[in-house]
């Protein structure tokens, strides 16, 4: 059981393009968002470091002297000093956030502040919130105060007697900074909530404009009637449209002349039909009057029957040849089935079924080529059967009538593997074809000139057909050189089909 044919989603241009403008805009907007929160946070510290760094700074210069003279735990006068020099300095402002401190001796000893500030971890990099000294020699950090995050900035100071440096921590809560950063990316943030719907307003309107010729040509061909094949206009066209409108003009124009050559030759058949469906009304007619007569003998009514019967034969023969026109045509519009085909077998059976009509008219058929019984490989081609007995049919059939009595037809396989061709030639020693003629006996329903021979014109039509869908090319010459002598033998007609050369594998493999 065949599988059911898979249903493609048929899908909108202007939602398709939508999509890929607005998608990456949107995908966009949340890395602004955290991008901003980022440089918001970078903007806000830089302004409250600088004054966190000043303090230290400050509250370094007034305890480096105490510091540096004392050995062991402070003193309370020097704690004292040191934290009304702290307060002094790291005076709070009216915006809720703390500020701690702390000093430590060259020993490590609380000389002022708050003991739970942690020490810094200067020799790891990878510690969090540590950063190079400035200029003054101040260092920040990240870091928790009771479970309170805080900005630090600590300086080392040097210590006398060899001692280690003593340590100058300075602690503010975020409450401030958070503030700014907040406001930061409030006053980034509000106008894009404004221009994000805005942008995408602007570009449905931008596609619904962009896209709008699309939908101007679409209704151009709606309006049109079923008859109408003339070009669409390309004014107002845009330069992305008009590659596609020519493609539909150059579509309208083949399909106009293929119904143009449609018409013209169902015109032509049925023009060609009268002739012998008339002659077969009125044979059938005579027969039936003289026997209501009473005076019809065996004789007339004989003549009758077999005018009748020529009558019949030429209208089979021309709806036989038509529905090979029609095969070879539908054929034209897919690609044939090819299979192997040898073309020597093909073109003797061909000779087979004309024999009987060589030897009524007394004309010498014969065939020439791989006879399949010698040696010789027989001379192989891809090809549709059907339609190849067709071609050759049609071109023995046609040097058949225009031979005459005592003449000479004669069917020619050729291989040409240097030319990489196969050749198919059909000789015959009719009246042959003037060289201004050649061309137009290949159109439909066209007959030689000064031609008395009962025939339909499809036959050589046929021919060039079935050639061209399978990539042959066909040729008419003269048998034999022409002479203007009075009694000098007709020149004949030499048919010369060559078919392009499959090489051994693809016929093996077909």
């Amino acid at each position: 059981m065949p599988e059911p044919r898979r249903r493609i989603e048929q899908r909108s241009l202007f939602g398709e393009i939508l999509d890929w403008m607005l998608a990456p805009l949107l995908l966009l907007w949340p890395m602004s968002l955290g991008l901003t929160w980022l440089v918001a946070q970078g903007i806000a510290n830089r302004p409250y470091d600088r004054e966190l760094a000043e303090a230290a700074l400050a509250l370094a210069r007034q305890a480096s002297v105490q510091v540096s003279n004392v050995d062991g735990p402070a003193t309370p006068d020097m704690r004292t000093a040191l934290e009304r020099t702290a307060q002094t300095l790291l005076r709070s402002e009216e915006d809720g956030d703390n500020v701690f401190f702390q000093v430590l001796g060259a020993r490590g000893q609380l000389m002022a502040g708050d003991a739970r500030l942690a020490l810094p971890v200067d020799d790891d990099p990878a510690a969090a919130g540590a950063a190079r000294a400035d200029a003054n020699g101040v260092r920040f950090r990240d870091d928790f105060l009771a479970d309170e995050p805080v900005r630090v900035a600590w300086l080392a100071l040097p210590g006398g007697g060899g001692e280690g440096d003593a340590l100058v921590q300075v602690a503010e809560t975020l409450g401030k900074r958070s503030r700014l950063a907040t406001e930061i990316i409030k006053g980034v943030l509000l106008p894009q909530f404004v221009i994000l719907p805005v942008a995408v307003l602007l570009v449905w309107l931008a596609l619904s404009r962009g896209i709008r010729p699309l939908a101007d040509v679409q209704q151009r061909i709606r309006r049109r009637d079923s008859t109408d094949l003339s070009p669409i206009e390309t004014a107002g066209v845009p330069d992305e449209v008009a590659p596609l409108v020519d493609s539909i003009n150059d579509l309208l124009q083949r399909l106009d002349h293929t119904i143009a050559a449609q018409r013209h030759f169902l015109a032509d058949a049925a023009h060609q039909l009268k002739t012998p469906l008339a002659g077969l009304r009125m044979q059938a007619e005579l027969a039936a009057r003289d026997i209501e007569a009473g005076r019809g003998d065996a004789a007339t009514l004989t003549h009758s029957l077999e005018q009748i019967a020529v009558s019949t034969q030429r209208a089979a023969h021309m709806v036989n040849q038509l529905l090979a026109m029609a095969r070879a045509d539908a054929a034209g519009g897919q690609v044939l089935a090819r299979q192997p085909v040898d073309l020597g077998g093909l073109v003797r059976a061909v000779v087979r079924d004309f024999v009987a009509k060589a030897m009524e008219r007394r004309i010498d058929l014969g065939y020439e080529g791989p006879d399949g019984s010698g040696p010789s490989e027989p001379v192989t081609l891809l090809g549709e059967p059907v339609l190849l007995g067709e071609l050759v049919r049609n071109l023995v059939d046609n040097a058949l009538q225009y031979t005459s009595a005592g003449g000479t037809v004669t069917a020619r396989v050729l291989p040409d593997p240097f030319g990489q061709v196969v050749v198919l030639q059909v000789e015959d020693t009719g009246p042959g074809i003037p060289p201004a003629e050649r061309d137009a006996v290949f159109r439909p329903f066209y007959r030689a000139l000064g031609t008395q021979v009962d025939g339909s014109g499809l036959g050589l039509a046929i021919v060039q057909e079935i050639a061209q869908r399978h990539g042959a090319t066909i040729t008419l010459a003269d048998a034999r050189p022409r002479h203007a002598s009075p009694g000098a033998p007709t020149p004949g007609a030499l048919f010369t089909v060559r078919f392009p050369l499959v090489p051994a594998d693809a016929v093996s493999s077909a």
